[in-house]
């Protein structure tokens, strides 16, 4: 009798080996890309930052009156004609961006030579060494990872964020996601900080106490699917398709570390009857495979039966030796909390379910059109 298998149609096995060999190779060339614009856009962004505390420490206002930001930027731009940076605006930012730091760090009372979020908190990064300026005790100097992103970024996320901890996140997840402007933006705008670790999910009782922790940070809800344009009254296998045709933007809002595998790869049993799986990653913080059911309806309980089912199979066939335990992840249009606690008690399979959203196009006729004139 024939043992139970994946069946590969290619013949590249892209066993989780490779696929973390082959993200290494993707983040070292990164690295190398990124080292000369960091050492250039830091001298920068300290100069700035400098010029912030300048203004703050001078009491600049205070002593030379409320003209003197832009009368500091037009005796700078007179000086530098062929540099740019000095406008009204952007000096009013480099007050705003030291200052937005300066106060929330003196808040939060952490120690002066470091702040490091906790492990509850979303950002899970340390912030660098804050040393306060020899001149003066009230003041700082510049996070060394602060010149890690550009200067547009840096005020995007201080427009945008409420907190020091929400700030550090989009800053950690800008240098991990290598997020463009735009990016950046649409993730803020979509609330990923608030959104991060929201899914609902059976980690707590189903996987050791570091993994646990790490796998529900890495899950959000909702996931923004409004990339895609889909048709009223789209189906699964659209939702599924359209989602393939659009595997990097995907990618990127699964978030850092998810790798694709395969798509609806079979899972062939001794008696001849043959299952798919939607989608199946590998992340490679987590160091586990993730079997993906996407379910263009409301969360249903036999959804967690099935996703049981996969998760087991991947474990028993897919999983090698460094790997841990593979998670299951239903991403449906719409659940409810009660329905979804229910339908996980009993199962000992780390299964999450999240939802997602999107802008569904509705397609008029012909003779609709017509009407309408």
């Amino acid at each position: 009798m024939e043992k139970p298998a994946f069946v590969y149609r290619d013949r590249m096995i892209s066993d989780s080996e490779y696929i973390e060999w082959i993200e290494l190779v993707k983040q070292r060339f990164q690295r190398a890309q990124s080292k000369a614009i960091i050492r250039v856009n830091t001298a920068m962004l300290e100069f700035y930052w400098s010029i912030g505390r300048d203004l703050v420490a001078l009491k600049a206002e205070q002593k030379w009156g409320a003209g003197v930001v832009k009368q500091f930027a037009q005796d700078m731009r007179l000086a530098f004609p062929y540099s740019s940076g000095f406008s009204w605006s952007n000096v009013k930012d480099m007050k705003r961006w030291y200052l937005f730091y300066n106060e929330r760090i003196a808040k939060s009372q952490q120690p002066v030579g470091f702040f490091k979020s906790t492990s509850d908190e979303k950002s899970q990064q340390a912030v660098g060494p804050i040393k306060r300026a020899s001149t003066n005790n009230e003041l700082m100097e510049m996070p060394e990872l602060f010149g890690k992103i550009p200067w547009g970024h840096h005020i995007r996320i201080i427009s945008k964020s409420d907190t020091l901890e929400e700030a550090i996140f989009y800053i950690n997840s800008t240098i991990e996601g290598n997020w463009s402007r735009s990016m950046l933006e649409s993730q803020m705008e979509n609330n990923l900080y608030g959104n991060q670790g929201n899914a609902q999910t059976n980690f707590c009782e189903t996987l050791p106490v570091p993994q646990g922790k790490l796998a529900q940070e890495i899950l959000k809800d909702p996931y923004n699917f409004e990339f895609l344009s889909m048709k009223s009254g789209y189906d699964e296998k659209e939702l599924e398709d359209a989602l393939m045709a659009n595997i990097t933007r995907f990618l990127l809002e699964l978030g850092k570390g998810f790798a694709f595998v395969g798509r609806q790869m079979e899972l062939r049993m001794p008696n001849g009857q043959s299952y798919y799986p939607d989608l199946v990653f590998y992340h490679t913080k987590l160091k586990s495979y993730v079997v993906v059911e996407l379910k263009a309806v409301d969360f249903m309980p036999e959804f967690a039966g099935k996703i049981n089912f996969y998760v087991s199979a991947a474990d028993e066939l897919l999983r090698e030796g460094n790997d841990n335990l593979t998670i299951g992840l239903i991403i449906c249009k719409s659940s409810d909390k009660t329905i979804v606690e229910w339908s996980f008690r009993g199962l000992d399979r780390p299964i999450g379910v999240a939802t997602y959203q999107l802008k569904e196009v509705v397609e008029r006729t012909v003779a609709e059109i017509k009407n309408k004139k």
